[in-house]
């Protein structure tokens, strides 16, 4: 695994939270996911466990490159087919910038809304454990908050 600086590689388990408005219900909600962070050089893939999200049955996919303290890719999420956004899948780009102490990532994510404009909000990666074990897979496979 290669270094990210000091405080070696982000691979791990990882809370990602990001703030969204819902133009239809007229407000603002969370997404929360456990996620399987992996490092490979300066690639990082983060996929959601299959129970480990907010919204049950909304897999979260995240695609990056690390330079430095900055963290630059894409997202994807797969809605519920029997939620709010029936199905729906959205897509954007997303930067963070890494803490010195390697636990957390902080930035934005832009992507398209149903009514043909562009939404951009906060987004967060909280870091939980190193280990990516299934034992640890197992126990983050949950809703966050439980």
């Amino acid at each position: 695994m290669t270094k990210h600086d000091d405080h070696g590689t982000l691979s791990g388990i990882w809370l990602s939270r990001y703030e969204y408005h819902s133009s239809g219900r007229e407000s603002d909600f969370t997404g929360e996911h456990y996620v399987v962070v992996l490092q490979h050089g300066n690639k990082l893939t983060a996929r959601s466990l299959p129970e480990g999200s907010s919204n049950p049955n909304s897999p979260l996919m995240l695609d990056l490159t690390v330079e430095g303290n900055v963290v630059t890719g894409t997202w994807r999420e797969e809605t519920a087919r029997d939620g709010y956004y029936a199905g729906a899948v959205y897509h954007g780009a997303i930067q963070l910038l890494v803490e010195p102490t390697g636990r957390k990532m902080s930035g934005k994510w832009v992507g398209f809304g149903k009514d043909f404009d562009v939404n951009t909000g906060p987004w967060e990666l909280t870091f939980k454990d190193a280990s990516t074990s299934k034992p640890t897979m197992a126990e983050y496979n949950r809703s966050p908050g439980e």
